[in-house]
């Protein structure tokens, strides 16, 4: 018996079909775990009176079907996952242009039951939850982070240019410097003292305070005009300055928070090894790949191929042998190997000789990198089953001269 659910933040609803893809029963549950356990048990019982055997199918396995999946695997049952694209793509051969939940959840049922490639579902290990977590804030505020600089530079470009101009308002001395003095009148009437001791005062930069206050009233004296705004501008602009600052502080504690779980992982040493890859980048690897990289993946292949990096085959009639980019992967992976090779480069050493080379074949920037990013995968996958570091020269040559 086929048990698929359409899971939702508040209910789910469940559908139970049988081997020849008749319903056996449809219900919706809340999301709790007592209501979860009497479906868990409803399904038991209508198994054991046909001798049938249970298998679930879920939709979702985000934070809202978290108590779902985590009482149906508590409780031994056997789970599966199917692609939401994959119900969206049979929705118009089961149930026609309507749509409800105990429609999806019966389709979700007949798709477990067709196919046989379909991933199971297991329990998620706390250390993959809890970076899964950090990654995901993070992500969130640096987003707040890029949104709330790119509205500074456009409110500080409108009332003063030159200063705008003058400083990069991604780093945190600039955004004191204007937590306080925005305007050229403000400047101009600071002087050098004034604002190199607020830059002082605040915590700025102190090798580069008297540069940055130089730079500020060169900007000043580059400007007479007030330009319409400037007072309300102002206002928004230190506002928006000292907000930055907190989510700057609060970036780092986070950063520091994400190196910290993360290298509480049995391989993080491993993984930090590989050129280019470091707490931040290592910490969406382990969430990406779900923490056991050689349970989940069996050669080095299919982890290119689940990153995007592998091509796939074109092949239709007697044209064979065409070969294109994938469409369908795991693009955080693949940013995760990308980042890591265009870091790599940066300093001399084996990364960088690759990807040169790759440049001296008349390969673009882009394509460089993604080569090189896929000779990162195998080397990180051959380290993780070897469960050794990253080490320039080759295992057989060390071996070698020891002997």
């Amino acid at each position: 018996m086929w048990i698929g659910i359409d899971a939702g933040k508040t209910s789910h609803h469940a559908a139970a079909i049988d081997a020849a893809g008749k319903k056996v029963w449809s219900v919706k549950v809340g999301n709790g775990e007592r209501q979860i356990a009497q479906l868990i048990e409803r399904a038991t019982q209508t198994a054991s009176a046909t001798g049938a055997q249970v298998r679930w199918a879920v939709d979702l396995v985000s934070p809202a079907a978290a108590l779902l999946l985590t009482v149906l695997l508590s409780s031994g049952q056997q789970v599966v996952y199917v692609p939401g694209r994959v119900v969206h793509g049979m929705a118009g051969v089961f149930r026609g242009e309507g749509k409800t939940d105990a429609k999806d959840a019966r389709i979700i049922a007949d798709v477990a039951r067709m196919r046989g490639d379909l991933a199971e579902v297991s329990a998620t290990d706390e250390l993959v939850v809890e970076l899964t977590r950090l990654t995901s804030y993070r992500a969130d505020v640096m987003a707040d982070w890029v949104r709330g600089v790119n509205r500074l530079r456009d409110l500080l470009t409108g009332i003063f240019p030159a200063l705008e101009a003058s400083f990069d308002f991604s780093t945190r001395s600039a955004l004191i410097l204007v937590s306080g003095y925005c305007t050229p009148e403000e400047v101009r009437q600071a002087g050098p003292e004034g604002l190199t001791a607020f830059l002082r005062e605040h915590g700025a930069w102190r090798k580069g305070i008297d540069a940055m206050t130089t730079a500020a009233l060169c900007a000043a004296d580059q400007q007479s005009v007030t330009l319409p705004g400037q007072a309300t501008s102002a206002i928004l602009i230190k506002k928006l300055a000292r907000q930055l600052l907190d989510l700057d502080r609060e970036i780092k504690d986070t950063d520091k928070l994400i190196t910290d779980r993360f290298r509480s992982h049995p391989q993080a040493h491993i993984i930090e090894s590989l050129p280019g890859m470091g707490p931040m980048l290592g910490a969406q690897f382990v969430v990406a790949t779900g923490g056991d990289v050689r349970a989940a993946f069996t050669h080095a292949g299919r982890l290119a191929s689940y990153a995007g990096l592998a091509p796939v085959p074109r092949d239709s009639g007697r044209v064979t042998g065409n070969n294109r980019r994938p469409k369908r992967f795991n693009r955080p992976l693949r940013q995760v190997f990308y980042m890591a090779a265009l870091s790599s480069i940066r300093a001399d050493g084996l990364s960088r000789a690759f990807y040169q080379r790759k440049r001296d074949e008349n390969k673009l920037h882009t394509q460089a990198l993604l080569a090189l990013a896929r000779r990162l995968v195998d080397v990180l996958w051959a380290l993780l089953r070897d469960n050794r570091v990253f080490s320039p020269t080759p295992p057989q040559q060390i071996t070698a001269a020891a002997a």
